[in-house]
C-alpha cells in the first residue's frame, strides 16, 4: 500500500528504472486527484465562486444596490452551494441557481455578484447534455440578466441585452467544445482498448500457427525417419546372422538418419529458446530448413531402403523462396513415406519449373512382386494428417494439393506459385 501511495504522488522509484525519472507536476498531481475525487474539485469550485460573489457583494458600495447583509450572504452561499451536484443533476442546478439568482436581484442586491456562478452551471450543462437542452437552459440565465437589467435605475437596457446573449453563447460554445473533446476521448480509449484486443488475438495466432507449423514439422521429421528407421532396424535384425555386412549398412543407414533428424528437430525447436535465438542467426553451422537442394540425399535414403525411386526434371531449375522450398521438400518426403509404409513399390518424382509456378507430382506406382518379401518394420504414420499438413503448407504458399488414384497406385501433385524474377541457379544433382 505504502508503495502504490508513493507511485501516485510520485514519490516511489522502480529500483529496475533509472533513479533519473521525470517527476510529476504539481498539475498533474492535482489533475489525477480531480479525476479520483471529482466532489473535491466541485467543492473547491462552489467555495471559490462562492467567495468571489460575496467580495463583489461586499465591494459594492454605490448606493445603487441594497448594501451587502446576512440575508445576501445567505442568499450566496446557499446559491453556490447547489454548485456542489452539477455534476450529478446539471439542469436541476442551473434552474435552482437560476432561481435564488433571481430571488437575490429582487431583493436589490447587485445582479453581478452571482453571474458568474450561473455561467459555471451553464457551462455544465452545455459540456454534458447535447445542443437542443444547452439552447433550452441557456434562456434561463438570460431571463434572469435581463430581468435584472430591467429593475435596475441605471443599467443600459441595450448593454443588459448584449451581455445576456453573449455571455451564454460563449460559455455554450465553450462547454459544447469541452463536451465533443470529451466524446472523442471516448472513442478514442473504446478504440484503443479494440486495437489492443485485436493486437492481443493477432499474438494469440500467431503463436497459435506458429505451435501448429513446429507440430506439421516434426510430424514430417518424425514420420519420415522413423519410418526409415523402422525398416533398417527390422532388415538388421532379419539378416544379423545371416548376412553381417547387410545388417551394418542397415545400421549405418539408422544412425544417419536418426542423427539427419535430430539435427532438423534441433534446428527447429531453437525458436523455442530467446537466450539462443540470437547465436542461432550468427552461427553458420547450425542445422539450417531443408530444401529441394537436400532432394537427392532424401532419394538415396528412400532407396537405400528398397523403394525404388526415379527423379525427372523439366524446364529450367531455379531456387525457390525459402517458404514454397521448404514445402515442395516436405510434400516430397510425405509422399515417398507413404509409399515406404503403404506400397512399397517404385515411385516417380516429377519437378516441373514452369514460367510462373512449380509442379512437383510423386507417382507411386504399385506394390511391387518383392515388396511384401522385405523385412519391414511397423509403420510410423500420422494417421492420415501428413498430407493434410502438405495441403495446409500450400494453401500459405498460395498453392494447391491434388490427390488421385492411378492405374496401379496413387499420384499426389502439388503446385506453388513462383516470382518469375527470383535469380537461377545452378541445377540440382538428382539421379
Amino acid at each position: 500500500m505504502r508503495r502504490g501511495l508513493g507511485r501516485y504522488l510520485g514519490t516511489a522509484r522502480d529500483p529496475d528504472q533509472p533513479s533519473t525519472r521525470v517527476e510529476p507536476s504539481v498539475a498533474a498531481r492535482l489533475g489525477r486527484l480531480a479525476d479520483r475525487f471529482p466532489w473535491l474539485l466541485d467543492t473547491a469550485l462552489a467555495a471559490a465562486t462562492a467567495a468571489v460573489s460575496i467580495g463583489i457583494g461586499i465591494e459594492e458600495s454605490t448606493g445603487q444596490w441594497r448594501d451587502f447583509d446576512v440575508y445576501g450572504w445567505t442568499l450566496t452561499c446557499l446559491a453556490s452551494l447547489t454548485l456542489v451536484a452539477r455534476r450529478r443533476a446539471p439542469v436541476t442546478v442551473l434552474l435552482v441557481f437560476s432561481a435564488i439568482w433571481g430571488i437575490y436581484i429582487a431583493a436589490g442586491y447587485h445582479p453581478v455578484a452571482n453571474s458568474s456562478g450561473s455561467l459555471l452551471a451553464l457551462y455544465t450543462v452545455a459540456a454534458t447534455r447535447p445542443a437542443g437542452p444547452t439552447a433550452a437552459a441557456a434562456l434561463v440565465p438570460a431571463a434572469v440578466w435581463t430581468y435584472a437589467g430591467a429593475i435596475g435605475k441605471h443599467e443600459s437596457m441595450l448593454a443588459t441585452l448584449t451581455q445576456s446573449v453573449l455571455w451564454p453563447m460563449v460559455v455554450c460554445y465553450v462547454g459544447s467544445a469541452a463536451r465533443r473533446l470529451s466524446e472523442r476521448g471516448h472513442q478514442l480509449a473504446v478504440l484503443t482498448g479494440e486495437l489492443r484486443r485485436d493486437r492481443q488475438e493477432l499474438a494469440r495466432r500467431a503463436v497459435l500457427d506458429e505451435r501448429l507449423r513446429i507440430a506439421r514439422d516434426l510430424h514430417d521429421v518424425v514420420a519420415h525417419h522413423m519410418s526409415v528407421v523402422s525398416v533398417q532396424a527390422g532388415l538388421a535384425w532379419y539378416v544379423l546372422e545371416s548376412d553381417p555386412p547387410t545388417a551394418r549398412s542397415a545400421l549405418r543407414t539408422v544412425l544417419d538418419t536418426t542423427g539427419e533428424a535430430l539435427d532438423e528437430m534441433r534446428g527447429m525447436l531453437t525458436v523455442l529458446r530467446p537466450d539462443r535465438a540470437g547465436q542461432a542467426e550468427a552461427d553458420p553451422a547450425g542445422p539450417s530448413a531443408p530444401g529441394l537442394a537436400r532432394l537427392d540425399d532424401l532419394i538415396e535414403r528412400m532407396r537405400a531402403v528398397g523403394v525404388p525411386v526415379e527423379a525427372v526434371v523439366t524446364g529450367e531449375r531455379r531456387p525457390l523462396p525459402p517458404g514454397p522450398d521448404l514445402c515442395a521438400y516436405r510434400f516430397v518426403q510425405e509422399a515417398l513415406t507413404n509409399v515406404l509404409n503403404h506400397s512399397g513399390g517404385a515411385a516417380t518424382v516429377t519437378l516441373s519449373y514452369e514460367r510462373d509456378r512449380f509442379v512437383a507430382r510423386v507417382l507411386d506406382d504399385g506394390p511391387s512382386p518383392d515388396a511384401g518379401l522385405r523385412p519391414r518394420g511397423p509403420a510410423v504414420t500420422g494417421g492420415g494428417r501428413g498430407l493434410a499438413g502438405i495441403r495446409e503448407r500450400a494453401r500459405r504458399c498460395g498453392g494447391t494439393l491434388a490427390v488421385d488414384r492411378s492405374a496401379t497406385g496413387f499420384a499426389v501433385t502439388l503446385i506453388l506459385p513462383v516470382p518469375t524474377t527470383h535469380e537461377s541457379t545452378a541445377p540440382l544433382d538428382i539421379s
